[in-house]
């Protein structure tokens, strides 16, 4: 049993393939199955220990992002896209699965053209209230399509479709609380604010909690993901802001937050501010409350929905980006930090939110298709 995974070189896309691919492996060995042979097909690895942990050989294949803004670039990369079509078509006869798992993005339009001319079956999972341009697409000849938000459904008419939840990895669903203090060099019986601003960190989100951050340090601690490429610069404007402050050691700059630490950020924090991603299912699995800050431009406008949804469970608070002042979010944080019980409603909503089982869901489809495909 051969299974291609296929998705975006981003976080959103590539976590959620790890957790079918967790499933993969683990219903195959409860099952006494032959263990699948898996593989991604992207144009990056992103994370090269999680796949081998997972036994996925890494396939690469090139792809053009096509920009809904002229640019010369946008010529540039249809030609790469072609020859990532032709490229993918020859690794997916040599490897002919016997389905393939998209997760969208345009790094899926190679390898899922390829599967389609191949006559490969395939699964189509769509993380947003708006599918992405390949996914909309894909679903129009997918054999399945699952969702993570009944919204998406009614893009899909006509389609097998079922709501499966988001798939999230084991690893990830459960916070640690033990050891948590010494491992994040954190001080005890002092609140937590986890700030997450997905695995590219944000910038605008980045910019306005520095402006607050000493009148937050004055009460509570700060685990703040700013994204590789935005941390060096965060930690100097933090060190200017916060020179003289004898309270700077609270707060906790990180680059990007490895599953323990994510892990134990999320087992010590009271409250969660993020983007309104595929993480919201993280928050939600955590039961934590949040503060959603949605990007203001996005495909379909799919952030700014996520988070209106999930604010209507209960599970958190929406400041939309043209609100976003330095007062306003010191404001929420203040209100929602100062109010346990509320606090404590939207986690029990959070958790209600979370759809179980969504990894175990998709992969046992996938393994019904593979071995009707052999």
């Amino acid at each position: 049993m051969k299974i291609v995974l296929t998705g975006g070189g981003t976080a959103g896309h590539f976590y959620p393939l790890i957790a079918i691919a967790e499933a993969l492996n683990s219903i195959a060995k409860e099952e006494k199955l032959v263990p699948p042979r898996l593989y991604y097909m992207s144009n990056e690895p992103l994370d090269e220990a999680l796949l081998f942990d997972n036994n996925v050989t890494f396939t690469r294949v090139s792809a053009g992002k096509l920009r809904r803004y002229f640019s010369l670039l946008n010529v540039v990369d249809l030609f790469k896209t072609a020859f990532g079509v032709l490229g993918a078509i020859g690794k997916m006869f040599l490897i002919y699965p016997d389905v393939v798992i998209s997760k969208g993005g345009y790094v899926s339009f190679p390898p899922v053209l390829a599967a389609r001319i191949l006559r490969i079956p395939i699964i189509v999972h769509e993380s947003d209230t708006v599918p992405g341009r390949t996914n909309l697409w894909a679903g129009t000849f997918a054999d399945r399509v699952a969702v993570s938000w009944p919204e998406a459904a009614e893009y899909f008419k006509g389609r097998n479709v079922a709501l499966t939840g988001q798939p999230v990895r084991k690893g990830i669903q459960s916070p640690a609380k033990e050891g948590a203090h010494e491992y994040l060099k954190l001080e005890e019986g002092r609140p937590v604010i986890l700030v997450w601003g997905g695995s590219q960190g944000a910038q605008v989100i980045n910019r306005t909690l520095l402006d607050i951050l000493p009148e937050l340090l004055a009460e509570y601690q700060i685990i703040h993901q700013a994204g590789e490429g935005n941390v060096e610069e965060v930690k100097n404007l933090a060190k200017v802001i916060l020179k003289d402050d004898t309270l700077r050691a609270r707060y906790k700059p990180f680059g990007y937050l490895n599953t323990l630490a994510l892990r134990m950020s999320a087992g010590v924090a009271s409250l969660v501010i993020s983007r309104a991603g595929s993480g919201l299912f993280e928050i939600a699995a955590w039961g934590l409350p949040s503060i959603i800050i949605p990007i203001t431009e996005s495909n379909g406008d799919h952030q700014r929905r996520n988070a209106f949804n999930y604010a209507r469970s209960g599970a958190c608070v929406v400041i939309e980006e043209k609100n976003l002042a330095p007062h306003v979010l010191l404001s929420e944080i203040q209100r929602l930090m100062q109010n346990e019980t509320e606090r404590r409603k939207m986690g029990d909503a959070a958790k209600a939110f979370f759809m179980q089982g969504a990894p175990e869901k998709i992969a046992r489809e996938a393994i019904t298709i593979a071995l009707s495909h052999e």
